[in-house]
């Protein structure tokens, strides 16, 4: 579900994901990044690029999550150029700008446009997975585990996430509002009146927030017993699948299989495709089973 047309917000659909705990949940996202940091191989990024998609699918967030691929892409156009126009390391040189003066000598290479790609495929899954961890995991119950350490911090955090729908809500009526107005200003001067609007009714808001809860006591609040929630099947798989995740991934991060400098090192064997394709299968197994989740 998403407000104000970029912002992705948690939604309680029938998933895996979304019925296995918040806090095992967020521990496959970030298993699942890790092996997405430490991994070079393309294929191997390939293959977690893939498990990512599927998981989105099996979840049910798959129009968001195109929409999330497509600002990855934006974002990983970029940082492929960058690369390229900056990096001196690699030897296979397909173009030549020349002398760039203080950059040196402007040789493009093919190793730096792999690496950049790499990079760009990186920052991509990265992306998706904190999307998917957005639509898919509950935040309220995930910010009750700070409870633990510190209610008081708990309870903020969890009341500036609400808020976060409340303020992308109040500047699209705002700004709705503006371009309706027949003498309405713009360009630089409309985008700051827009954020002083919604900044003012933001700290109104928090006022009409702070007199609430001390009306109704929070300021005096203890810590509450709860039950233990015991783990149910999901929970169980994904933290499984979270450790396989990393331990098929920290030891193929290791493997030399690839290297961008100072040549291109690719190397594709037996043992790295069927490394790659249990890596995808550890990411999406806990996704094959559906049983017990509420429609």
């Amino acid at each position: 579900m998403s407000r104000g047309g970029s912002l992705f917000f948690y939604r309680r659909m029938a998933s895996p994901l979304h019925a296995a705990r918040a806090g095992v949940g967020a521990l496959w996202v970030l298993c699942s990044s890790a092996a997405a940091v430490l991994l070079y191989h393309p294929l191997a990024l390939a293959a977690l690029l893939l498990a990512v998609l599927g998981a989105a699918w099996a979840t049910g967030v798959a129009h968001e999550m195109r929409r999330a691929l497509v600002t990855a892409s934006i974002i990983g156009v970029p940082i492929v150029l960058v690369n390229v126009l900056a990096s001196r390391q690699g030897l296979t040189v397909f173009a030549r700008l020349g002398d760039l003066g203080p950059f040196g000598q402007g040789d493009l290479t093919v190793e730096a446009l792999v690496y950049g790609a790499v990079v760009a495929l990186k920052v991509t899954i990265v992306i998706l997975l904190a999307t998917l961890a957005s639509l898919a995991i509950d935040p309220d119950e995930l910010l009750r585990l700070v409870r633990r350490l510190s209610f008081r911090s708990a309870l903020t955090a969890s009341l500036a996430v609400r808020m976060v729908p409340l303020l992308a809500a109040d500047a699209q009526r705002l700004g709705e509002a503006q371009r309706t107005r027949p003498h309405s200003i713009g360009g630089a001067r409309a985008r700051v009146a827009l954020l002083a609007a919604v900044l003012g009714g933001s700290l109104d808001r928090a006022m009409d927030v702070a007199a609430t809860l001390e009306v109704r006591g929070f300021a005096g609040a203890r810590r509450a017993k709860r039950l233990r929630r015991p783990w149910s099947r999901h929970d169980i798989f994904f933290a499984a699948s979270a450790a396989l995740v990393l331990a098929v991934a920290i030891p193929a991060s290791q493997a030399g299989w690839f290297d961008a400098y100072p040549t291109l090192h690719l190397s594709i064997g037996v043992v790295a495709a069927l490394a790659f394709l249990a890596l995808a299968a550890a990411a999406l197994a806990p996704f094959a089973d559906r049983r017990g989740i509420a429609r």
